[in-house]
Order: structure tokens, then C-alpha cells, then sequence
């Protein structure tokens, strides 16, 4: 096991980025070969949140744990690729006014200042549905490997994961209790992040012990983002976030912030940190990268 930190892993980042850029969302099939007319506009709205930027943390996480489970990452890229569309459509659609009104993402008009609140909801449903196209019709391995990461983004997208989230957080499930708290930012931020992990440990099927302790390494990560999500959104510099800052208060929501206070806030998001990083050492192969993406969670400004 390699768990010595490095830099951020930007040679997969920058292969996640060059694979988004080559994804055609209009590809034909034997039954329909020739791509729909008049869909540019939708394509455009998609492909203007899909490549805004970012450091592409779930699809790095993924592709980094294959490293770490001797599998070629190449060989992940359409799952790690299905994680980001899916992670832009919940960025689309969490943006509208609906949801938290949003103008700004990334330092930019949100998708629906730029293209209407009716093309950016149709992205946000396009991008959902080419995830599952691309992991059904790109990615290596058998059908049953395609079948069980499909149903992992599913799972980790839909009810029990970050759609079932986001609805507790907007009914205020968290103010019940710290328990309650925990448990929807473990389903609204945590589950997808989580999957990014188990897409690769799906592919690998390493040993139990390694895969209990990569399971549990994707929940300390999921929830050590959220942490410091919450912690940059009152303490956080507008500029580099690339979008107002005290907008959790501004809504009234509940938070680690608001629940704990700052300082206790920034202790739990230690205490995620350290555990994150004492568990890949059950992890035989190499997780420098891991630990890397770990670090940038734990550290982030944006």
C-alpha cells in the first residue's frame, strides 16, 4: 500500500476533461441512426454546465480507485463520466428557483439565467439519461458489471441517495437532530460521492476486507465534503467559490454551521479527514492519489 500524499491527481482530471469533451449527446443507434434535428439548443445548455470546470472530484475518485485496485483507469472513464453528468444535472436542477436560486455557478450565469428554467430542467433529465446510456453502452466488462454500476448510480441518485436527500433538506429534516442532519447530507452530497468509489470496487471485486474499507472510506469523504461545503459558505471568499456566500443562512437552512457552531464544524471535518485517510491503509494497492483527492476535500476553497 502507497498512501503518501501527492498533488492532486491532474492527469486523470485532465482525462475525465478530454473524455466529457469528446461525449455525443446526439449519437445515433441501428433503430434511430440519424441524430434528432433542432435539439442544438438543448445539447448547448448541456454542454455549457457539463464543461464549466472543476476539479472533477467523483470521476478522479473513481478512476483513482481503480488505481488503487490495480485496474486500468481507462478502462472506468464512461462511469466516471456518467458520475459527472449526473453531478451536473443535480448542480442544474439544485440552482433553479425551485430549489435554491441560483444565479451564479462557477462564476457564471447558472444554466437557467443562460437558457431558460424550461431548457435547463430538460438538461438536467438529458444528463441523467446519457449517464446511463453511457455506462450501458461504453463501459469495458460484463453486462452484469454494466447492470450493478447502473443500478449503483441509481440507487445513489434517486430516493435513497441524493434526490431523497435534497427533499429532506428542503423540509428541514436535519434541524430534528444531529443524527438527522448527518443523514441527509450523507444522502444529498455523500451518496454520489460514495458511489464514485464503489463504481471502481464494482469493476475490481476486491477482497471483503478492502471493500468494507473503501465503502466506508467513500462515507467519510461524502460527509467531510459536506462539512466544509457548509464551513466555506459562511467563512468561504465569493470570488474564488464562484458564487454568493451565506446562502445556507439567507434560506434558513440547517447545517453543520448552523447546528455546531464554526469551530465545532471545523473540528468534525478534522475528525472525517483523519478517518478517511487511516482507512486506505487496508487498501493493498496504490492510494497516493486517493489521499490526494482526500486532501483537496479537506482543504478546498471552492
Amino acid at each position: 500500500m502507497t498512501s503518501s500524499t501527492t498533488g492532486y491527481p491532474t492527469h486523470l482530471q485532465q482525462m475525465v476533461d478530454r473524455y466529457l469533451a469528446e461525449i455525443n449527446f446526439t449519437a445515433g443507434d441501428r433503430w434511430h441512426p440519424d441524430a434528432p434535428a433542432g435539439v442544438d439548443g438543448l445539447v448547448e445548455a448541456m454542454r455549457y454546465s457539463l464543461l464549466a470546470g472543476g476539479k472533477r472530484v467523483r470521476p478522479v475518485l473513481c478512476l483513482a480507485t481503480a488505481e488503487a485496485l490495480d485496474l486500468e483507469p481507462t478502462t472506468l472513464l464512461p462511469a466516471a463520466a456518467a458520475l459527472e453528468l449526473i453531478h451536473t444535472y443535480s448542480l442544474i436542477h439544485d440552482d433553479l428557483p425551485a430549489m435554491d436560486d441560483d444565479d451564479l455557478r462557477r462564476g457564471r450565469p447558472t444554466c437557467h439565467k443562460a437558457f431558460g428554467e424550461d431548457t435547463a430542467i430538460l438538461a438536467g433529465d438529458a444528463l441523467f439519461a446519457e449517464a446511463i446510456r453511457l455506462v450501458c453502452d461504453l463501459q469495458p466488462g460484463s453486462a452484469q458489471v454494466r447492470m450493478a454500476i447502473v443500478s449503483e448510480l441509481a440507487r445513489a441518485s434517486g430516493v435513497t441517495g441524493m434526490v431523497g436527500g435534497q427533499f429532506l433538506d428542503l423540509r428541514d429534516h436535519g434541524s430534528t437532530s444531529p443524527g438527522a442532519l448527518e443523514q441527509v447530507h450523507l444522502l444529498k452530497t455523500g451518496r454520489l460521492i460514495a458511489a464514485s468509489i464503489r463504481c471502481a470496487v464494482i469493476a475490481a471485486a476486491p477482497n471483503t476486507p478492502v471493500e468494507a474499507a473503501l465503502d466506508t472510506f467513500g462515507r467519510e469523504i461524502g460527509l467531510l465534503f459536506q462539512i466544509v461545503d457548509d464551513i466555506l459558505d459562511v467563512s468561504g471568499d465569493e470570488d474564488t467559490l464562484g458564487k454568493p456566500t451565506g446562502s445556507d443562512e439567507r434560506q434558513g437552512k440547517v447545517t453543520y454551521v448552523s447546528v455546531f457552531g464554526l469551530e465545532q464544524a471545523g473540528r468534525l471535518a478534522t475528525e472525517c479527514h483523519a478517518r478517511a485517510l487511516e482507512l486506505l491503509a487496508a487498501v493493498p494497492g496504490p492510494t497516493g492519489d486517493l489521499a490526494a483527492v482526500t486532501e483537496l476535500i479537506y482543504a478546498r476553497r471552492s
